[in-house]
Protein backbone atom coordinates (compact mmCIF):
# COMPACT_ATOMS: atom_id res chain seq x y z
CA UNK A 1 0.00 0.00 0.00
CA UNK A 2 1.48 3.16 -0.88
CA UNK A 3 1.99 6.04 1.83
CA UNK A 4 -0.72 8.66 1.61
CA UNK A 5 0.02 12.01 0.18
CA UNK A 6 -0.32 15.10 2.15
CA UNK A 7 1.38 18.67 2.33
CA UNK A 8 5.17 18.26 2.62
CA UNK A 9 5.43 14.69 1.34
CA UNK A 10 8.71 14.48 -0.13
CA UNK A 11 8.32 12.33 -3.84
CA UNK A 12 11.26 10.46 -5.09
CA UNK A 13 11.14 9.37 -8.78
CA UNK A 14 12.26 5.27 -9.81
CA UNK A 15 15.73 5.28 -10.63
CA UNK A 16 14.52 4.57 -14.57
CA UNK A 17 11.36 7.01 -15.02
CA UNK A 18 12.52 8.10 -18.49
CA UNK A 19 10.12 11.25 -18.46
CA UNK A 20 13.17 14.57 -18.58
CA UNK A 21 10.74 16.57 -16.83
CA UNK A 22 11.47 14.19 -13.82
CA UNK A 23 14.20 11.93 -14.02
CA UNK A 24 15.47 11.07 -11.03
CA UNK A 25 13.67 14.09 -9.60
CA UNK A 26 12.45 15.07 -5.55
CA UNK A 27 9.38 17.22 -5.72
CA UNK A 28 8.27 18.55 -2.75
CA UNK A 29 4.21 18.52 -2.13
CA UNK A 30 3.16 22.18 -1.77
CA UNK A 31 -0.92 21.70 -2.02
CA UNK A 32 -2.57 18.54 -2.22
CA UNK A 33 -6.65 18.34 -1.87
CA UNK A 34 -9.67 17.28 -4.21
CA UNK A 35 -8.53 20.43 -6.28
CA UNK A 36 -4.89 18.30 -7.67
CA UNK A 37 -1.53 18.42 -6.76
CA UNK A 38 1.09 21.19 -6.51
CA UNK A 39 4.80 20.41 -5.97
CA UNK A 40 8.12 22.08 -6.87
CA UNK A 41 11.38 19.91 -8.09
CA UNK A 42 14.10 20.61 -5.53
CA UNK A 43 17.20 19.25 -8.01
CA UNK A 44 17.11 20.63 -11.42
CA UNK A 45 18.78 24.05 -11.23
CA UNK A 46 18.06 26.48 -14.49
CA UNK A 47 21.14 28.62 -15.72
CA UNK A 48 19.58 31.44 -13.74
CA UNK A 49 19.84 33.46 -11.05
CA UNK A 50 16.97 35.60 -9.00
CA UNK A 51 18.47 38.69 -10.30
CA UNK A 52 17.52 37.65 -13.85
CA UNK A 53 14.03 37.83 -13.22
CA UNK A 54 13.64 39.55 -10.37
CA UNK A 55 15.13 43.34 -9.00
CA UNK A 56 17.04 42.20 -6.00
CA UNK A 57 20.10 43.67 -4.95
CA UNK A 58 22.40 41.30 -5.46
CA UNK A 59 25.44 42.06 -3.26
CA UNK A 60 22.64 41.76 -0.66
CA UNK A 61 20.97 38.08 -2.09
CA UNK A 62 20.83 36.07 -4.89
CA UNK A 63 20.07 32.67 -5.36
CA UNK A 64 19.81 30.30 -8.25
CA UNK A 65 16.38 29.36 -9.66
CA UNK A 66 15.73 25.71 -9.81
CA UNK A 67 13.09 24.89 -12.21
CA UNK A 68 9.68 23.30 -10.12
CA UNK A 69 8.87 21.99 -13.43
CA UNK A 70 7.28 21.90 -16.52
CA UNK A 71 4.24 23.99 -15.43
CA UNK A 72 3.68 27.81 -16.20
CA UNK A 73 7.77 28.37 -16.39
CA UNK A 74 7.38 32.15 -16.76
CA UNK A 75 5.93 31.79 -12.45
CA UNK A 76 7.87 32.33 -10.00
CA UNK A 77 7.31 29.95 -6.89
CA UNK A 78 9.24 29.66 -3.48
CA UNK A 79 9.28 27.72 -0.01
CA UNK A 80 11.27 29.12 2.94
CA UNK A 81 11.60 28.91 6.98
CA UNK A 82 10.24 32.31 6.65
CA UNK A 83 7.17 31.85 9.81
CA UNK A 84 6.95 36.14 9.84
CA UNK A 85 6.29 36.18 5.85
CA UNK A 86 2.72 37.55 5.61
CA UNK A 87 0.43 35.11 3.73
CA UNK A 88 2.78 31.95 3.61
CA UNK A 89 1.56 28.87 3.33
CA UNK A 90 2.94 26.20 5.98
CA UNK A 91 3.97 23.19 4.01
CA UNK A 92 5.89 20.82 6.93
CA UNK A 93 7.09 21.80 9.95
CA UNK A 94 8.70 24.88 9.66
CA UNK A 95 9.07 24.73 5.50
CA UNK A 96 6.01 27.21 3.72
CA UNK A 97 5.25 28.42 0.56
CA UNK A 98 4.86 31.81 -0.79
CA UNK A 99 3.92 34.68 0.55
CA UNK A 100 3.97 38.73 0.24
CA UNK A 101 6.63 38.91 -2.48
CA UNK A 102 6.63 43.12 -1.61
CA UNK A 103 7.28 42.34 1.91
CA UNK A 104 10.14 39.53 0.93
CA UNK A 105 12.00 41.47 -1.81
CA UNK A 106 12.24 44.22 0.75
CA UNK A 107 13.62 41.84 2.90
CA UNK A 108 15.95 40.33 0.82
CA UNK A 109 17.36 43.96 -0.15
CA UNK A 110 18.04 44.02 3.45
CA UNK A 111 20.12 41.24 3.87
CA UNK A 112 17.60 39.77 6.36
CA UNK A 113 17.38 36.01 4.32
CA UNK A 114 20.15 33.84 4.27
CA UNK A 115 20.64 31.29 1.54
CA UNK A 116 19.69 28.37 3.59
CA UNK A 117 16.12 30.23 4.41
CA UNK A 118 14.89 30.10 1.14
CA UNK A 119 14.82 28.30 -2.43
CA UNK A 120 13.19 30.27 -5.81
CA UNK A 121 11.84 27.83 -8.66
CA UNK A 122 10.60 28.88 -12.10
CA UNK A 123 7.01 26.98 -13.23
CA UNK A 124 5.84 24.15 -11.06
CA UNK A 125 4.47 20.38 -11.42
CA UNK A 126 0.97 19.65 -10.94
CA UNK A 127 -1.20 16.51 -11.29
CA UNK A 128 -4.93 16.32 -11.82
CA UNK A 129 -7.36 14.64 -8.88
CA UNK A 130 -6.09 11.31 -8.17
CA UNK A 131 -3.20 11.36 -10.89
CA UNK A 132 -0.71 11.31 -8.07
CA UNK A 133 -2.19 8.65 -6.88
CA UNK A 134 -2.24 6.47 -9.94
CA UNK A 135 1.24 6.97 -10.16
CA UNK A 136 2.74 6.22 -6.89
CA UNK A 137 0.13 2.24 -6.73
CA UNK A 138 2.58 2.02 -9.97
CA UNK A 139 5.64 2.65 -8.57
CA UNK A 140 6.33 6.01 -10.63
CA UNK A 141 7.07 7.53 -7.49
CA UNK A 142 8.33 6.81 -3.52
CA UNK A 143 7.08 8.91 -0.80
CA UNK A 144 8.54 10.55 2.13
CA UNK A 145 6.95 12.18 5.04
CA UNK A 146 9.44 12.67 7.12
CA UNK A 147 12.38 14.74 4.80
CA UNK A 148 10.61 18.35 4.41
CA UNK A 149 12.40 20.40 7.22
CA UNK A 150 16.20 19.42 5.50
CA UNK A 151 15.41 19.78 2.27
CA UNK A 152 16.60 23.85 2.29
CA UNK A 153 20.67 22.25 3.64
CA UNK A 154 21.03 19.51 1.35
CA UNK A 155 23.15 19.06 -1.66
CA UNK A 156 21.24 19.75 -4.61
CA UNK A 157 23.62 17.48 -6.98
CA UNK A 158 23.03 14.91 -4.55
CA UNK A 159 19.60 14.83 -3.37
CA UNK A 160 18.05 12.06 -4.72
CA UNK A 161 20.70 9.43 -3.93
CA UNK A 162 20.88 10.99 -0.35
CA UNK A 163 17.20 10.82 0.25
CA UNK A 164 17.11 7.08 -0.98
CA UNK A 165 19.91 6.18 1.14
CA UNK A 166 18.94 7.97 4.34
CA UNK A 167 15.64 6.02 3.63
CA UNK A 168 17.56 2.92 4.08
CA UNK A 169 16.07 -0.48 2.95
CA UNK A 170 15.41 -1.55 -0.87
CA UNK A 171 15.35 2.74 -1.54
CA UNK A 172 19.31 2.29 -0.25
CA UNK A 173 19.42 0.04 -2.84
CA UNK A 174 17.66 2.21 -5.65
CA UNK A 175 20.08 5.20 -4.85
CA UNK A 176 22.93 3.17 -6.23
CA UNK A 177 21.42 2.32 -9.60
CA UNK A 178 23.15 3.73 -12.48
CA UNK A 179 21.54 6.63 -14.53
CA UNK A 180 22.22 4.39 -17.15
CA UNK A 181 21.91 0.86 -16.36
CA UNK A 182 23.95 -0.45 -19.92
CA UNK A 183 27.11 1.42 -18.75
CA UNK A 184 27.18 -0.63 -15.64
Amino acid sequence: MAKAIQNGSILISEPFLGDPNFERSVVIICQHDKEGTVGLVLNRLSAMQLSDVVEVNETMFDAPLAVGGPMQPNTLHYIHRLPNLPDSLPIAADLFWGGDFEELTSWLNQGLVKDDQIKFFVGYSGWSPGQLEEEIEKNVWFVNNNAANKLLTLNTDTLWRDILKEMGGKYKMYANYPADPSLN
